[in-house]
């Protein structure tokens, strides 16, 4: 399903995105002029795919009973989504390596993606590796799926979402309470001054969720984005979940409320049970009509100096 339609739908009257909806489709558009027959897949990481979520009114706080490994025998205690997500942004700030990489270099990642198809069947495994220039000024190598290809340099005045130039990253506020005003403004120009509306919600999830799928950010925003999220209505905890990796921990998704596009989303962030460290995705797509599961995590990401070289 197209995450830009969605939105549009859910806000017919948001002005036109021309510039960024030109963007965001520039990966499928090169592949379907290569192949023109070639069915449309959903798109994943690193540009397209984002876990777009999103709740119209009202709160859905959703608080479970998990087992805590104490290191003695196993107790259990309450867990929220939003303490799952603090303990996130703690865990991230313990672990983060800050970078600071140049304009003419490339931002590397590889990530896992496993598919099932969901009445059963065999099991694929997707390597997707991509480089992705720092400040758009050169050609771009993205894999999605397996499927793999140059994107074109940026022309003036394109952008994406979330952005692929670390300077636009720079931008964005790293206190947990200014980043969803920030990315509100997504469809319009943002108002620094107003305080959100619950309409709004949608837009600062779909933002959050973007950047959380970006394998390298400056300092404190994915801390940021985490702690964001926690305040976002409409989060809730899922126990047992697993990623492409087997690991075994939390999950968070994200339920709109009724009549919203995003009610029945099937995407949902794994984290470690224990140390809340984030681990992957799950999802779902639909393609020819048969529906996949995926699971997909991280592997390996970091800063190089060129297309195909590897940290």
């Amino acid at each position: 399903m197209n995450e830009l339609k969605l939105l549009r739908e859910w806000d017919a009257d948001a002005p036109p995105l021309t510039d960024a909806a030109r963007t965001r489709a520039r990966f499928r558009l090169h592949q379907a002029m290569r192949e023109p027959a070639a069915p449309m897949t959903i798109s994943r990481r690193p540009l397209l795919r984002v876990a777009v979520a999103a709740v119209a009114a009202g709160t859905v706080t959703a608080t479970v009973v998990v087992a805590q490994n104490t290191g003695s025998s196993p107790r259990t205690q309450p867990v929220s989504a939003a303490t799952v997500l603090r303990g996130a942004a703690a865990e991230e700030r313990r672990l983060e390596k800050p970078i600071a990489p140049r304009d003419d270099q490339f931002i590397y990642s590889k990530e896992i993606i496993k598919e099932t198809p969901a009445g059963g069947g065999r099991t694929r495994t997707y390597v997707d590796e991509s480089w992705s220039s720092v400040d758009g000024s050169k050609k771009s190598y993205l894999s999605e799926l397996g499927d793999a290809d140059w994107v074109p340099p940026f022309k003036p005045g394109e952008s994406i979402w979330p952005p692929n130039r670390w300077s636009e990253l720079k931008q964005l506020p790293t206190d947990p309470a200014k980043l969803p005003i920030a990315l509100r403004g997504l469809l319009r120009k943002p108002d620094p001054d107003r305080p959100l509306r619950a309409d709004e919600w949608p837009m600062v999830q779909f933002g959050l969720s973007g950047l959380l799928r970006k394998p390298v950010l400056p300092k404190g925003l994915r801390s940021a984005a985490f702690e964001a999220l926690a305040t976002v209505p409409g989060i809730r905890l899922l126990p047992g979940r697993t990623d492409a990796d087997g690991r075994t921990g939390l999950g968070i998704q994200y339920v709109g409320g009724p009549g919203t596009p995003w009610a029945d989303r099937k995407q949902v962030l794994v984290f470690d049970a224990k140390t809340y460290q984030y681990l992957g995705m799950r999802d779902q797509r639909r393609e020819g009509g048969t529906t996949y599961e995926q699971w997909s995590y991280l592997a390996v990401h970091g800063v190089v100096d060129r297309v195909m070289q590897r940290p």
